[in-house]
């Protein structure tokens, strides 16, 4: 591919045995060297605000799918020009840790993107990629990135079986004819159904909102059978005192800030159930 590049990166805390290939454009990387540019002077003592300033530097940005799923195997996928929900949150923390940590050059970024997106750091093929957003709230909580709040802030404990994944494998390319890859989801899975969910309601978002702040991580849940979260975004305290939520929308197809706020734009959401909230250290 022409304008591909194959770089070699390690993982952030701890030394590597085999090298990982990054697939980025060279429109991405250039991205990335002006992105750096662009949020230098946007770092708060408050981390949360520094989120949503250097989250509102992305506002615009189309929202594409499955941006991830790229060649045969799993790589480290840079891609700055279309964020679905999940990369436009993982971006925006990666790039606000770089700020916190003074750091601006292309390795720190890969490596740290590695470090959120994978479990337990490492890119390890397809499952190990966080696929199911309660397992990237807790894996990454076990890293020392973030803290779940939502018990804090009036969730109550939730069983649901998680399944999605492998009971629709024919809608995951990496899992339709790989029998290793879909018994390594199935573990995964398995975990998941072993832990307690914790989900702020819907009808509880309104009156706990003065609890959550800005910055902070939200993730919607929903009633789908085997699905945990079907959407997320950062949450943003705007000019009329009410919580609203930053994220790459599928309805504008760009990032954007709710017109509505959280508690309000939930509503219209169908099967939505409530929230999980984490916040980032």
């Amino acid at each position: 591919m022409k304008y591909i590049l194959l770089l070699l990166v390690g993982l952030l805390c701890t030394p590597i045995s085999s090298a990982q290939e990054v697939v980025c454009s060279m429109k991405d990387k250039q991205a990335f060297e002006d992105k750096t540019i662009e949020i230098d002077g946007l770092l708060e003592d408050d981390f949360g605000t520094t989120m949503v300033s250097v989250g509102k530097t992305f506002l615009g940005t189309p929202y594409v799918a499955k941006t991830l799923e790229v060649g045969e195997t799993e790589s480290l996928v840079i891609n700055l020009h279309g964020l679905d929900c999940t990369t436009y949150v993982e971006n925006v923390l990666v790039f606000s840790t770089l700020l916190k940590n003074g750091k601006a050059d292309f390795n720190s970024f890969t490596q740290t993107l590695e470090h959120i997106r994978y479990k337990d750091g490492k890119l390890d093929g397809y499952p190990s990629r966080l696929h199911y957003f309660s397992e990237w709230i807790a894996n990454n909580e076990a890293k020392g990135l973030l803290r779940d709040i939502t018990a804090e802030i009036g969730g109550t404990q939730i069983k649901k079986e998680i399944n999605f994944m492998s009971t629709h494998r024919e809608l995951y390319p990496f899992l339709k004819e790989d029998d290793e890859n879909y018994q390594r989801i199935q573990a995964s899975e398995n975990y998941l159904n072993n832990q307690i969910l914790c989900v702020l309601p819907q009808e509880h978002i309104e009156a706990n909102e003065h609890l959550i702040q800005t910055g902070d991580i939200i993730a919607l849940t929903t009633s789908i059978d085997g699905l945990d979260v079907t959407h997320t975004g950062i949450a943003t305290r705007e000019a009329d005192g009410r919580i609203h939520l930053l994220h790459a929308s599928t309805g504008s197809m760009q990032v954007e800030v709710s017109k509505l706020p959280l508690a309000d734009y939930l509503k219209g959401i169908k099967k939505n159930t409530g929230i999980m909230v984490a916040r980032p250290l």
